[in-house]
């Protein structure tokens, strides 16, 4: 496929229902702004119909769409990631397939690219139209990686980006993505404009309560060294505790001849032993992550692709 000015990336899941629409009311977006464009499609292999109405509509514009089908469900971020390793565009979009945040917006975020010349522009919901849970998981991803990640804890996967920093975060092959933190590493130089958010008009959101709790653990285990940190401290705060306790126990036995007695020393090892155990886990955990980037593994596999 020859260059374009801009590739717009959708991650797909189970969205046979909206792929058409979103795709023609993109393509008009981008004609009345009179701007060359491609979609790249990367189907994270659904369970519907999604990957037979991509090949149709591949047939009908084959100039303007990339349409990639991966092995396996791999996620979101890595579905993204696949879509920046095949976009041609100078200028990248990514966003998602359920049309929440309208095509119409994207002018938004091309406007505010060109004014504050920016490298990453996020749009960001004045309203979120998820439902209770789902707002919730959000809320709880945005303010971890807020406190965490020190990243602006604002933003969606509405957003555009150069192919300068798509770049940057390609040098990047492990195992499990998160493209916001690989992005927020490369560039400080961040734009947010305010996008309208839509009821979903069909299917449910693929990320469940479930979903968006493993998410946020492997985030923090990835990218992040606090649960090493909360031991280190924590057993620092711990032996000093224990040191004192002794101490007292020892005194009251001089002193008072007080027994120690059965119970108390039952509690203390079973505390002890339960501390032990938490931190031998959260080790494991540890070295489970730094195998699986050893071992190499790509973020995707590709089954198939139109080009």
């Amino acid at each position: 496929m020859t260059f374009t000015e801009y590739s717009v990336i959708v991650p797909v899941y189970n969205s046979e229902s909206t792929l058409e629409e979103l795709f023609l009311r993109t393509k008009t977006v981008f004609e009345i702004m009179g701007k060359p464009f491609e979609m790249v499609f990367v189907d994270d292999c659904s369970q519907d119909k999604s990957w037979e109405i991509l090949t149709s509509l591949k047939k009908k514009y084959p100039s303007h769409i990339v349409a990639i089908r991966l092995s396996r469900n791999f996620g979101q971020h890595n579905a993204v990631f696949c879509g920046l390793d095949h976009a041609q565009g100078n200028i990248l979009i990514t966003m998602d397939d359920d049309i929440q945040v309208p095509p119409e917006e994207i002018p938004k975020l091309i406007a505010s690219f060109e004014e504050k010349d920016a490298d990453l522009v996020y749009g960001y919901f004045g309203k979120k139209r998820h439902s209770l849970f789902r707002n919730f998981g959000s809320y709880f991803i945005k303010k971890s990686s807020r406190l965490l990640l020190q990243s602006p804890g604002q933003g969606s996967s509405f957003r555009l980006l150069t192919s300068e920093l798509a770049k940057n975060i390609l040098k990047h092959n492990q195992h499990f993505m998160y493209i916001d933190e690989l992005l927020l590493w490369y560039t400080g130089n961040i734009a947010f404009v305010q996008v309208d958010h839509q009821k979903r008009s069909a299917n449910h959101s693929g990320y469940s309560t479930w979903k968006l709790m493993k998410l946020s653990f492997n985030i923090v285990i990835y990218y992040t060294a606090v649960p090493l940190r909360i031991m280190t401290y924590g057993g620092f705060i711990l032996s000093i505790l224990s040191f004192f306790l002794a101490i007292r126990f020892i005194i009251n036995k001089l002193i008072h001849d007080v027994p120690l007695g059965y119970t108390s020393l039952i509690v203390a090892i079973l505390f002890s032993t339960s501390i032990i155990m938490l931190c031998l886990g959260m080790i494991g955990e540890y070295l489970t992550r730094i195998y699986q980037v050893q071992n190499k593994k790509p973020p995707y596999s590709i089954k198939k692709i139109l080009k």
